[in-house]
């Protein structure tokens, strides 16, 4: 899977609802490897009348590879929200403080709602 290390950059962010809060959702995975998973699940789908254990097979590898690329963008999350504050040398203000934390609790919270 060829995964655009680019991209990452703007994964998990906008973390809730953009009518509670103005900020915008963004979608975990780009569109273009989105739109793979879910062409590689409706293969398998639609290949489950002519082979029924290779369908479930098909679905888990599917599911192994979604959750490896989620475990992934989760990951490199949590690093840009550490530099944030981390790298201001102990020395972070409360205002940049104040938006880690936010950052910190809308991510939680979306993976909460999971």
């Amino acid at each position: 899977m060829g995964l655009h290390r680019a991209s990452r950059e703007g994964e998990l962010r906008g973390m809730t609802d953009a009518t509670t809060t103005g900020r915008e959702v963004t979608a975990v995975f780009p569109r273009d490897e989105s739109d793979k998973f879910g062409l590689q699940l409706q293969h398998a789908v639609s290949g489950f009348v002519d082979g029924p254990r290779a369908a479930v097979e098909e679905a888990d590898q599917v599911l192994e590879e979604l959750t490896a690329r989620f475990t992934e963008a989760v990951t490199q999350r949590r690093r840009t929200l550490r530099g944030t504050w981390q790298s201001a040398d102990e020395q972070a203000d409360t205002e940049q403080l104040r938006l880690a934390l936010r950052d910190y609790r809308e991510l939680a919270e979306r993976l909460l709602r999971l």
